[in-house]
């Protein structure tokens, strides 16, 4: 007689059972895979919600010119107004390098201005076209 061990039969189903189910999700795992629309769809440009800066409010200076003629006079004047006086100098050729730095620095911020403004143009292409509408 023959005796069936019945513990093998059991294991041989499991390791069946596990095999069928490991082919399954092998077969079935690249089934969901979607093709990539990448240069298909147009993508919309993000808006850079960027504000156009607002100008300085820089704070009013009074220029006092001193000469030789003049020393005395606006020393007394801004000793009797209470105000310490205390200079600080530039000679003319100074006063003209300061202009000419400060005229670079406008240049540089219409410059950055500009590039802000193209920036813009690109970014929000309808925004500029309603505006001017």
């Amino acid at each position: 007689m023959y005796r069936i061990n019945i513990t093998k039969l059991n294991d041989m189903k499991i390791v069946q059972v596990i095999s069928i189910i490991l082919i399954g999700f092998i077969l079935t795992g690249c089934a969901g895979v979607k093709k990539l629309s990448i240069f298909k769809e147009e993508v919309k440009r993000q808006e850079l919600n960027l504000n156009t800066p607002t100008p300085l409010e820089l704070e009013n200076l009074k220029w006092i010119i001193i000469t030789s003629k003049n020393a005395e006079e606006v020393f007394k004047r801004l000793e009797e107004s209470g105000i310490d006086p205390v200079l600080w100098g530039l000679t003319d050729k100074d006063f003209e390098l300061l202009a000419k730095n400060f005229a670079q620095i406008r240049n540089q911020l219409a410059i950055t201005n500009d590039l802000l403004d193209k920036y813009k143009e690109y970014y929000e292409p309808e925004v500029k076209k309603n505006v001017k509408e």
